[in-house]
């Protein structure tokens, strides 16, 4: 039987310290919540073990040298739209593929380190995938919000 878990007032402050600082240690977070580092990494155990919390670091795309991210919505046909998704999820460009209602079946994003990457990644990558259709790019131009701690924990009313 699987038991539900439920955030309380401390793990939601505990995951609040780490969103604002990841590399704190457990020390640290209990001296910042005024508990012991005993609780705080018991309390990060748990929540990791119920696949709430999982702790990862994340770089700027620029600082490694991506300076074009390319949006494309992808239009699949004559073979299902997850074979054809994971396909293109499996290119090291990829680095977010998502299955989609409405007109497109599959929306992706894409990085590149600049502009002549891309017709080798269109015509020697993307023209390999079977079941491509059509595809529908953006070029992303500003980043307004990127935004990694989407999962939104706090209660609802």
């Amino acid at each position: 039987m699987t038991q539900t878990f439920t955030f309380d007032a401390t793990d939601l402050n505990i995951v609040e310290q780490l969103r604002r600082n990841g590399r704190a240690n457990n020390q640290q977070v209990a001296e910042r919540l005024g508990l012991t580092a005993t609780t705080v990494s018991t309390r990060i155990k748990r929540m990791e073990d119920a696949n709430q919390l999982r702790v990862v670091a994340v770089s700027d795309f620029t600082a490694h040298g991506f300076n074009v991210l390319q949006r494309f919505w992808v239009e699949v046909d004559g073979r299902p739209a997850s074979e054809v998704a994971h396909e293109l999820a499996d290119l090291p460009e990829v680095v977010a593929a998502h299955l989609v209602t409405g007109r497109y079946d599959i929306d992706m994003l894409v990085a590149l380190h600049d502009f002549d990457d891309l017709s080798e990644f269109l015509f020697e990558k993307l023209s390999t995938v079977r079941g491509i259709r059509s595809m529908t790019p953006a070029i992303v131009v500003d980043i307004i919000k990127y935004k990694f701690d989407v999962a939104p924990i706090e209660g609802r009313d």
